[in-house]
This record gives C-alpha cells, structure tokens and sequence, in this order.
C-alpha cells in the first residue's frame, strides 16, 4: 500500500478545516468484533456514539473508535448512548472516556443484570465516569443532538405509544407469531430513530423479539426508514428479527455489525432478502458459519479475516442534506450511492 507522509502540524491543521467546513451526515460503523460502536457526525460536527464495543486487556474497541473519532475531526463526543449493559455494548466505555472527552452519558435507567461478577464490574465502571453526566431516557424522547433529529422509540421494556414518521396499520401482521418476553438488559434496550430531511436511519441495539412485535404490531409504530442497523448483530440465534417487524420497516440498506461467528446466520439473511425494495447489505464482517449465498458480496463487508487476525475496518455513511449517500468500506474503498426515498 502507497504511503504519503504528512506532518502531524498539517494533519491537525486539516482535521481543523474539516470540521469547520463539513457538509455531510457521516456514520461510522465501527469494528467491535459483533460488538456495537455506531459513530454518528452531524453536519454542524456534533456527535453521538452508540455503544462503545468491549473491553479487552488492550483496548482494541475503545481505540477504534477514537481513530474514528479523529478520522472524523472530533475532539469531544457529545453524547453516548448506551444501548443495553451487555459487554459488548458498553465494555469500551470507560477506557475510551480516557482518550477522548465525553460530554453526556445516556442510557435506559440503572442495568438489570449486576447479579454476575462481571456485569457489576462493568455497571460500576459506567456508573464511575457516568456520574453527574448522565440522562436517562424513555420513549418519545429527544437527543439534542444539533442539526439531527433523534427520537428515542425504547427504553427500559416500553415502547413508543403512538406511531411516528408516518407509521400506521401493518399488513405484515397477520398470522405474525410472538415470543415470550425478555426480562433481561437485551429487552431494556435503548433504541433511537435519527431523521436527516428523507433519510432515516434506525438503531435499536439488542432489542428482543417481543419489543419488536410491540413497535410493528398491529400498528408499525417506526414507519419505514432509509438504513436499518441489523438488530443484535443480525438478529442473532433469532432472538430478535420479527418479520413482521423488519418488513413493515423497508429499509433501502441494512448495515449488519456482526462478527466472524455473531450474528447474520442463514434464517436472519433469509428475512432480510425478503424486506420489500431492499436495495443492499453491506457487513462488519463475512459470517464465517454461513456458506457464501448467505452474505452479501464481498466488496461490501468491511472484514474478511478472524477476530486474531482483523485490522478493524468500518463502514461509512455519507448522507447529504437532498437524501443522497454514500455507503463506503475502508478496507477496500469500494463505495455505492444511494437516494433516499
């Protein structure tokens, strides 16, 4: 690969006029190893993080996320928002609060899991740089996020009471079949819907099944948006994926943070070929336990290798203010451009 050295004045120089002079709406999905890290850059250069990947003796997810973090000229975060208190999800928290300045912190209310040693290291490593910098949230609430506008549809096990973004009745629902509830932190999720003019985009962490079928049915309380991030990973073990759910949402793109053994296995893609006007799936990783008819092209998943041998490439969204954007993969630059409907 070419090499261009530049100095780190000029580098700090052009992160500045980046920053200033940006147009667009980025998305980073960044490498978590079928964690969750979603980067969002708004317009003006504000940003929402969205889970913050695992914890690891070398940090390997909070890392990532600070490259992104420079990648896209910022030098705080204004907020991050924890999905659910699972180690995949806010493992990185406390690590990256160390590399890069975090304005607010927040989350669906105080874990429901901390009976297991880990779980209530991690909920008082969170609480610990939390403190007095913490929102809770619950349906129908807004993230201030400048230039965005970001609705939370779950929280705590509750859903949106009444629909949004031109929701209604949803045919998808007849004959729909429902699981039995989660009472865990996968359940709590925090899930948020972010609208930029036409496009959409929808990130509901590790919601469960159940939660699913409250939001879709018998009214598809979401509407339909312009990319869906898969929910757990690619509806993982089919803990989450209703159809009548991902139907009803008719994303143009869905985005997959899976990892080489989490996530997109064989009845998830099947329900994802099915979502009308599906234009593509783009991945975190190829699904090494599916064969290739059950993952996208190549040229549109970020990590081709194992967990001990992956560089963390992301995938990036480009989102211009008339609804057209741009889905790059930095391992290989290949790019598609899409116009939001």
């Amino acid at each position: 690969m070419w090499v261009r050295k530049v100095s780190l004045p000029v580098l700090i120089f052009a992160a500045a006029l980046y920053g200033q002079g940006r147009r667009m709406l980025d998305i980073y999905w960044i490498d978590a190893e079928g964690g969750g890290a979603t980067l969002i850059v708004t317009p003006g250069g504000k940003a929402l993080l969205v889970d913050t990947g695992n914890a690891t003796p070398d940090d390997r997810d909070a890392k990532r996320i600070r490259e992104a973090a420079q990648q896209a000229g910022l030098k705080t975060i204004d907020y991050v928002l924890t999905t659910h208190f699972h180690s995949d999800h806010v493992g990185g928290a406390a690590a990256l609060s160390r590399m890069i300045p975090i304005e607010h912190f927040v989350d669906h209310g105080d874990s429901i899991e901390t009976q297991a040693p880990r779980d209530a290291e991690l909920w008082q490593a969170y609480t610990s740089i939390a403190g007095g910098k913490r929102i809770v949230v619950k349906p129908g609430d807004k993230i201030p996020l400048a230039g965005v506008d970001v609705t939370v549809v779950s929280s705590n096990g509750a859903v949106l009471a009444k629909a949004v973004n031109g929701g209604g009745p949803n045919a998808f629902c007849r004959d729909a079949k429902n699981k039995e509830p989660d009472r865990g932190e996968n359940g709590a999720s925090a899930g948020v819907l972010l609208t930029y003019g036409k496009f959409k985009f929808l990130d509901l962490g590790d919601l469960t099944w159940d939660k699913e079928m409250d939001l879709s049915c018998p009214v598809n309380k979401l509407g339909t948006v312009t990319i869906f991030q898969a929910t757990h990973h690619g509806f993982f073990r089919e803990a989450s994926g209703a159809p009548a759910h991902v139907w009803a949402l008719r994303p143009q793109v869905v985005v997959v943070n899976n990892g080489p053994r989490k996530g997109l296995q064989e009845s998830a893609w099947d329900v994802m070929q099915k979502i009308p006007g599906l234009e593509a799936v783009w991945q975190g990783h190829l699904a090494v336990a599916s064969d290739k008819q059950h993952n996208t092209s190549e040229e549109m998943i970020a990590n081709l290798e194992g967990t001990s041998e992956c560089k963390g490439r992301w995938l990036k969204a480009s989102v211009a203010a008339d609804g057209t954007f741009t889905v790059t993969n930095s391992r290989n630059g290949f790019s598609k451009t899409y116009t939001s409907r």
